[in-house]
């Protein structure tokens, strides 16, 4: 089988090249888990790495705290899903110069991540490398998963949280200032919003993705999957405050910076025209599905070309 629809960039023109050359050999590529079936419930799986210098410095976190992230980061495929968090195997490459300490210190951290969302560390492997890497790959289970695909035109479209959080945090480091608290712990410490993904999976949630990429890579993805046009209304982007204060720095809006984001781990979902909004967490409404192809970001009613974070780009 080949993947499913994506939105555009060099790391998505990757994975179709990948799924060209597998064919028959692959199963469902481009969502955010692996689904597979087993009876009346599906096992979920999904893999994330994160290497040092690429998705964090070490100047930054504690180990502890590049642990959690790293575990954060896969178990927010799981919430795409609207599954629940079974465990995580985790395969960790250090230098070999580093004490034994190290180890224990990231795995402290994933085992933190994972047991906040009822999950346990299965297992893993050790090497040794040039860099820290830590390749989190975590399994969950649900009867009813989510899928990217199933916008349909009319629906609503809405986003948990708040955005650019972690965005104001890497600006900050990366112009020599201390982040804001807040914006430092949204970076380092990202909350994986399983308990979310269920409830609107429950409330008849169409299609879901996490925000790993930013709003305005993974809109364009959603968009892709279902077959349809996104339109979001970038002042209706709700902007964690850190992001309004690094937007004001930068010239941009609030929305537009959150929007350009990645690693906010919040979840995008297309709710069906009846939705009332009525949650027991933060969500709001940032657009709507149309007919069409596409992701479309306005701003005070003019259209704003938008686009978020790319590994190869």
């Amino acid at each position: 089988m080949t993947a499913i629809p994506l939105g555009q960039g060099p790391e998505f023109d990757r994975i179709r090249a990948i799924a060209e050359r597998l064919g028959s050999r692959a199963g469902v590529l481009g969502e955010d888990c692996a689904l597979i079936e087993m009876g009346e419930t599906y096992l979920a799986l999904s893999t994330d790495v994160s290497v040092e210098g690429v998705h964090f410095r070490r100047e930054w976190l504690s180990l502890e705290e590049i642990g959690w992230r790293a575990t954060a980061a896969a178990l927010s495929d799981l919430a795409a899903a609207g599954a629940a968090a079974v465990g995580v195997l985790a395969a960790l490459t250090v230098p070999a110069a580093e004490p034994a300490e190290t180890f224990a210190a990231l795995m402290d951290g994933a085992g933190s991540a994972v047991s906040s969302v009822g999950g346990v560390v299965l297992g893993g492997d050790l090497s040794r490398g040039p860099l820290l890497s830590l390749a989190m790959t975590v399994l969950g289970r649900t009867a009813a998963p989510a899928h990217r695909k199933g916008a349909r035109p009319g629906d609503g479209l809405w986003v948990t949280g708040a955005l650019g959080g972690a965005r104001a945090a890497l600006r900050a480091w990366e112009n020599g200032r201390r982040p804001d608290e807040g914006a430092r712990v949204r970076f380092a410490h990202p909350e994986p919003r399983l308990d979310q993904g269920a409830w609107l999976v429950a409330q008849g949630a169409r299609a879901m993705l996490d925000l790993s990429d930013g709003l305005a890579a993974d809109a364009g993805h959603l968009a892709a999957a279902s077959g349809v046009s996104v339109r979001i209304d970038l002042g209706l982007v709700p902007a964690d405050p850190a992001a309004r204060e690094e937007a004001r720095r930068s010239g941009e809006s609030a929305g537009t910076f959150a929007a350009r984001g990645g690693e906010d781990y919040e979840l995008l979902a297309a709710m069906p025209p009846e939705f009332t909004g009525a949650t027991p967490f933060p969500l709001t409404r940032i657009g709507r599905i149309e007919p069409g192809s596409g992701a479309r970001f306005l701003l005070d009613g003019a259209e704003l070309p938008l686009s978020g974070y790319d590994h190869f780009a």
